[in-house]
């Protein structure tokens, strides 16, 4: 499966929600950083869970972050989702 590079921008009141978000994507945190009164994360995530982000982060961020994703790599498909995929297409 594609894994894009992910990188959000949000003020630090909205840190924990990017985040939790983020794992809940299947996303892997590769770190955070200060950019001012902004806290950056990068992550890496499948590109299959990201459809839609855009609309989620704008909701629980009231529209105050930002986020820019591009292709890194292709990953083996975890066995549990590569079982869901196949449950869909039986």
């Amino acid at each position: 499966e594609p894994i894009m590079k992910v990188e959000v921008v949000t003020p630090e009141d909205y840190l924990g929600d990017v985040i939790g978000d983020m794992n809940s994507r299947r996303g892997q945190i590769q770190g955070t950083d200060s950019r001012g009164n902004a806290q950056t994360v990068e992550a890496m995530v499948p590109l299959a869970n990201m459809f839609g982000y855009v609309n989620q982060l704008r909701s629980f961020t009231q529209g105050r972050a930002q986020y820019s994703m591009q292709f890194s790599h292709y990953d083996e498909v975890p066995a549990n989702v590569a079982d869901e995929v196949k449950a869909k297409l039986a």
